[in-house]
């Protein structure tokens, strides 16, 4: 049984009885779409924000550091890719992150692992992409992710390039042996609440957007239009999908169900997620914020290794999902 058929019924009866749009015409496919996944995502990350961030109330960033600081350098960049799933910061977090991440003595390679996967790979866009595609394509996306994730951060450590950090990074050193306090279960329950309301603060509007723009596509767009210029047999649409995404600035809350409409449109799988990947994991904004304790050089490096293993994995997963 399908557990959404509620939401699907819900939606229609809002669509054609409240509404009283006609049945099969391209208003009411893209009323229908915004009002059953609009209700579908927030109910997905209202429960499972709560649940994620009990446990992320055992891992705070003094934590995630002091873990960090004291493993190897390979392991360390596992360590760090599985850390950023739990542990999602926006852009707005990367210099703080940065900075205690290093000045805490974790190597520079561990720390891109981290700033990788954090923003590409969470549980909102686990949440959406199971609530949207089912558990293939978000075990798929998530194991894709991670190996970006490590393989960037073992790169940029075999590099040797702390000499494209800004000085001023190493001149404060953190001590990572500080001990934490605890939480009891009421304190974790109570931060658990309200991380999950901020959450659902932030990202209500880029969700809607998303949403919006995504029913819009899924009303109004031929079905063929779109897979006439980025469908799998197209060489160029990986490529061109990852250099769209860079200037952009969403989180996954708002590019997911976009990405759901494009695919239901005919857009290659691969190309589709190839455009998230880059929205999330190459935000534009970041950059601009990580200039301020990085050298262009490093940012430059650091954006076309992520960058190549995307297009690498867009390619791939044309390729495995034809």
């Amino acid at each position: 049984m399908d557990i959404f058929a509620p939401l699907q019924w819900f939606a229609d009866w809002l669509t054609y009885s409240v509404f009283s749009i006609a049945p099969k015409t391209l208003l009411a496919g893209a009323v229908n779409f915004f009002i059953f996944d609009t209700l579908k995502i927030f109910i997905l990350l209202a429960v499972i924000i709560f649940a994620v961030s009990i446990i992320r109330s055992y891992l705070p960033p003094e934590k995630i550091r002091n873990i960090l600081a004291h493993k190897n350098k390979y392991t360390g960049n596992v360590v760090a890719s599985l850390l950023g799933i739990v542990t999602p910061f926006c852009s707005c977090s990367a210099i703080p992150l940065f900075l205690g991440f290093v000045q805490a003595g974790v190597p520079l390679g561990t720390t891109f692992s981290f700033l990788v996967a954090s923003p590409m790979i969470n549980e909102v866009a686990l949440i959406l992409l199971l609530g949207l595609f089912g558990w293939k394509i978000a075990l798929i996306y998530i194991f894709s992710g991670l190996v970006i994730a490590v393989v960037s951060g073992i790169i940029i450590g075999k590099l040797k390039v702390e000499s494209l950090v800004e000085p001023f990074v190493y001149q404060t050193v953190v001590n990572s042996a500080t001990p934490l306090p605890s939480m009891t279960r009421h304190e974790r329950f109570e931060y658990a609440k309200t991380y999950t309301l901020d959450i659902l603060k932030k990202v209500w509007p880029y969700i809607l957007i998303g949403i919006g723009i995504g029913a819009w596509i899924h009303g109004y767009i031929p079905t063929d239009f779109l897979a006439k210029y980025a469908g799998s047999g197209k060489w160029y649409g990986v490529p061109l999908a990852v250099l769209i995404g860079i200037p952009l600035y969403s989180n996954a809350a708002g590019v997911i169900p976009l990405v759901s409409a494009l695919t239901e449109k005919g857009v290659s799988m691969g190309t589709t997620l190839a455009f998230m990947m880059s929205v999330t994991a190459l935000s534009l904004p970041e950059f601009m914020i990580l200039k301020k304790v990085m050298k262009l050089k490093l940012i430059l490096l650091f954006a076309g290794i992520v960058g190549i293993g995307i297009i690498f994995t867009g390619y791939l997963f044309n390729f495995i999902l034809k």
